[in-house]
């Protein structure tokens, strides 16, 4: 199996950590809701990611809701010494598999209490908050004072090491950074979504770690000439090409591409050694640029 280059990591909270990491919502069943179809394939490539050397996995105790973090444990524990386990909170599902806001302090303490223990953890290293403002989908403005307060006191008794922040606006940002040191910021961002492109400078300027997800935005590559004809230059697959082009948009960048599929995985990995030639960056540059035209 390609392994990641061992030189491409950056320090998330205290640790360091290869940029290439893994994350887990794609191992619960549809609609990240209820159990995988097939468990044993779902423990294979966990172990085959660590194997790999992996040690960034992504999850939240939400997906499933509880599936991917006891897959994780069954999968892992006892973990490896070096792997960093970043979990989120702020978020719960309904009996219909709705995706409904939870960060009442007593949401995030139970939230960040069954994280621990289906993990089967005594701390949590990072904690994301994930703030469901709004209609729930993209960030919106407002306070997170409240709810990154009750993070703090979770993390003054011990039961999380770090704190980040997910689906949040720079103001939101900066308030977070008023109230405790940020260890990373996760939101929507990759070729065609680059409103982000401010914050992830600022923060590679701060030292503090970048996690896109949906790195293809949720739109085929087909339907994105650019990258389709760039990829096929390159003998590489679209997602390959879109993985690369954020390992080399900024340093603070680490990232979490999901898959079920060991073939997949092996093929998101590969992504750590593709260089994109300097004409090959530079059209991939356009394309945010193109779908916002």
């Amino acid at each position: 199996m390609t392994t990641i280059d061992q030189a491409g990591t950056f320090t998330l909270g205290d640790r360091t950590v290869r940029r290439l990491g893994y994350g887990a919502m794609q191992l619960a069943g549809p609609g990240v809701f209820g159990p995988p179809k097939d468990r044993d394939a779902a423990l294979a490539v966990l172990r085959a990611a660590v194997a790999a050397g992996v040690n960034h996995i992504d999850t939240s105790d939400f997906y499933g809701p509880h599936v991917t973090n006891r897959i994780i444990r069954e999968a892992l524990h006892p973990y490896p010494a070096d792997l960093v386990i970043v979990t989120k909170v702020g978020a719960k599902r309904g009996p219909d598999g709705s995706w409904d806001p939870a960060f009442s302090a007593d949401d995030l303490a139970r939230a960040v209490e069954d994280n621990l223990r289906h993990l089967g953890l005594d701390a949590l290293e990072v904690v994301n908050f994930r703030a469901m403002l709004g209609d729930g989908h993209g960030p919106h403005e407002g306070s997170i004072a409240e709810p990154l307060s009750a993070l703090v006191g979770l993390r003054e008794r011990g039961l999380i090491r770090h704190i980040g922040l997910s689906n949040v606006t720079a103001a939101q940002v900066a308030e977070g950074q008023g109230l405790c040191p940020i260890a990373c910021v996760q939101n929507a961002y990759n070729l065609a979504q680059r409103g982000d492109d401010a914050l992830v400078d600022d923060l590679a300027r701060a030292g503090i770690a970048y996690v896109p997800f949906f790195p293809l935005g949720g739109f085929s590559p087909l339907q994105s000439k650019t990258l389709s004809e760039v990829a096929a230059g390159l003998g590489a697959a679209p997602m390959q090409v879109a993985l690369a082009w954020l390992l080399a948009r900024s340093p603070n960048i680490l990232l979490i591409p999901g898959t079920s599929s060991a073939a997949h995985l092996r093929e998101n990995l590969a992504a750590a050694d593709l260089v994109l030639p300097e004409a090959a960056r530079a059209a991939l540059d356009g394309v945010g640029a193109d779908r916002d035209a």
